[in-house]
């Protein structure tokens, strides 16, 4: 295959160039726009002007800095000054003082680019919806319609007292002890008298006055909001009922500053105002969530009076504004172990003045508040069967236990279950092959891609569809696939033999690829990107089955946008997760979003998962011993010592055999 590396241009200096949020990287000759650098290495850069600086939609974001996952050490020189034309169109059309245009920035040094959401042509698909769950609906805000008694020469109190005095007088069982928040007795005389002495009003724990509003208003909204390292969700809810009335999702904007947690943590450490960078850029993008839901609900930000807040340690302290350096290295030291209630003013997320944020307790240096958000969720420890709870990410955060104890790790898998770092990988966007399944008589591929319903080989696959890569789903079931057709050995190894079968096998410099689809291949490299993070994703459970001295569990559930869109049978197909029966193995869709609405309907839920966190015990992947030894073993497809005799109940899985390297080998030493 052509080395996609780099640009035809030999003789010239060479500047390597990383785009995110693909992944995608490569050299290019010094002086290339960034537009056309983009485009060479297949980068989702959108333009429709030709590259004039017309229409602005190749803006893209350079951020100068030390990245030391990528080895580049991008200084502010990396990229030309804005020419004539770039200045031109900032200045008639305005450009944010951090966006460049792709087509006029020339690359002159290393750098890493940022190609923002709305400057991708094939948008990334946020799947991250509400799951439906009864949750019983106790807020910790209600309304509350009072008639307040009018001043009086005679009987001489203040207007809050009296408020005070009709809210408990109207409202049995609030008690006498009420107090208020600040910016409410600024605007509470004219709210009163603008409401003919009639009001709403919102209490925050049945005691303290955060918001008043004049006359009768019958809906507060809260907000659910769970920050991923790779994409952020928000749902929108309706206190009173609980009913969910919008929900959205975006990119975490912090994915320019590194695609996984410790690279970010890197950028924090290595760069002065890194943390404070990523906390700006993650409250920014909170903000217009919280934005955009209330606008689809029909409602203003200002309506919104509670918000409850999840995610991994790095994203919880960066969300906080804390910075994440400690947890860089042992002993991973949390700065702050118990749950947080803070005004979103202080978080600057631009709401009403009297909403709080919530964020419950995290659980150990690399177990965040997203973890207890699916232990609330999913509720292992009301239960008696074993369960083994996985959500899927970047950073797999892993929980097993039942009602007698529960414990909890997390698991370094990497971007690569998201498409990146895999050579035709690229996150989830309409376009990108998501299923995939291989014919075991004539080797042939079939796929279906996002946005289209039919299947590559069925009639209502439509000709004009264009195939752009493949996301993580997709090469799950690739690279499963591959192996129970026997093009693919235990080992993880693509069976150059095969060749004799199928021309989809084809040499590849030392090694051999597959194709799957037009350009779209799977190589040897990709599938060592899966193999390094199934075999963390393995061992991580296979450490915590090992402290409570189990070799099986009873069930596991699968959460996170990726977990609840792969296919769970390939999924144990590849080792992904222990050996299990089948039908006993869920996906449980976005269960820290679900977690969330759970804390921020019901403030029981709240107190109960607090308890729950503490009884939690916590188990470090990165000082165990066994670690190493589980992640060697899972190596292997499904593995190389574990049998998964339930598994082949329902799978026909081929018996382990020589890789034909191996093989060949042995032929050459019999005399």
């Amino acid at each position: 295959m052509t080395d996609p590396r780099a640009l035809d241009g030999s003789g010239t200096d060479q500047v390597f160039v990383v785009f995110s949020p693909s992944g995608r990287r490569g050299l290019v000759p010094a002086g290339t726009s960034v537009l056309e650098a983009a485009r060479h290495l297949g980068v989702d850069l959108d333009s429709v002007c030709g590259g004039r600086a017309l229409c602005g939609r190749c803006q893209v974001v350079f951020t100068p800095g030390e990245f030391h996952k990528f080895q580049v050490s991008a200084g502010p020189g990396a990229l030309t000054a804005p020419g004539a034309a770039e200045t031109r169109y900032a200045r008639r059309r305005s450009l944010a003082p951090d966006r460049r245009l792709g087509c006029s920035a020339q690359l002159l040094t290393d750098a890493v680019i940022d190609v923002p959401p709305e400057s991708q042509v094939h948008r990334q698909v946020i799947r991250k919806r509400a799951e439906a769950r009864e949750i019983e609906v106790r807020p910790v805000t209600r309304l509350h319609y009072v008639e307040v008694a009018r001043p009086d020469l005679e009987v001489p109190a203040s207007d809050l007292r009296r408020l005070c005095t009709s809210l408990a007088d109207q409202w049995p069982g609030l008690g006498d002890d009420m107090t208020c928040d600040a910016h409410v007795l600024g605007t509470l005389q004219k709210t009163l008298r603008n409401g003919d002495w009639k009001v709403t009003v919102a209490l925050r724990g049945g005691n303290r006055i955060v918001a008043v509003w004049p006359g009768l208003r019958e809906r507060v909204l809260g907000l659910a909001l769970d920050i991923g390292s790779t994409t952020m969700s928000a749902h929108l809810c309706d206190l009173a009922t609980g009913e969910v009335l919008a929900s959205s999702g975006a990119m975490n904007p912090q994915i320019r500053f590194g695609e996984d947690l410790m690279s970010r943590v890197s950028w924090a450490m290595m760069n002065p105002g890194g943390a404070a960078d990523m906390t700006r850029v993650v409250r920014e993008a909170a903000t217009g969530l919280a934005g955009e839901t209330a606008r689809e609900a029909g409602a203003g930000p200002d309506e919104i009076l509670e918000v409850v807040m999840v995610g991994n340690p790095v994203m919880h302290h960066l969300m906080l504004g804390i910075d994440p350096s400690e947890l860089g290295f042992a002993p991973f030291a949390l700065a702050v172990d118990r749950a947080i209630e803070t005004r979103a003013a202080e978080l600057d997320i631009t709401l009403h003045p009297g909403t709080r944020v919530y964020a419950p307790a995290c659980i150990a240096g690399h177990v965040g508040a997203d973890a207890a958000a699916v232990i609330l969720s999913e509720g292992p420890y009301r239960r008696d069967d074993m369960t083994l709870i996985i959500d899927v990410g970047t950073n797999a955060e892993i929980v097993l236990g039942n009602r007698h104890r529960l414990l909890a790790c997390s698991s370094p898998t990497g971007p690569a279950f998201e498409g990146a770092q895999i050579s035709s990988g690229q996150r989830a966007a309409p376009g990108a092959i998501e299923r995939v399944r291989i014919d075991r008589t004539t080797l042939e591929p079939r796929f279906r891609i996002i946005g289209v319903d039919a299947w590559s080989d069925e009639p209502e696959f439509p000709t004009d569809a264009r195939v752009t890569g493949i996301c993580g789903s997709g090469i799950i079931e690739a690279l499963a696939e591959l192996f129970l057709s026997g093009l693919m050995t235990a080992d993880g190894t693509i069976d150059g033999t095969c060749r004799e079968r199928t021309g989809r096998v084809f040499a590849d410099g030392r090694t051999f690829s597959w194709r799957l689809a037009g350009d779209i291949c799977v190589t040897q490299a990709d599938v060592r990107a899966i193999q390094l993070a199934k075999a963390a994703l393995y061992a991580g459970s296979r450490l915590l089955m090992d402290r409570l001295a189990i070799d099986t569990v009873d069930r596991v559930v699968l959460a996170g946008a990726f977990g609840s869109h792969i296919d769970t049978t390939h999924a144990m197909v590849l080792g992904m997760i222990p050996d299990c029966q089948p039908d006993r193995v869920f996906s449980a869709g976005n269960a820290a979003g679900t977690g969330a609405r759970i804390a921020l309907l019901d403030h029981e839920a709240r107190h109960e998962i607090e308890q729950v966190v503490r009884q939690v015990e916590k188990i470090e992947t990165a000082t165990e011993p066994r670690f190493q030894e589980h992640f060697v073993d899972a190596m292997a497809f499904p593995h190389r010592t574990d049998p998964y005799r339930r598994l082949r109940r329902l799978v026909d899985l081929p018996e382990p055999r020589a890789p034909a390297a191996q093989s060949a080998a042995r032929r050459r030493r019999r005399p």
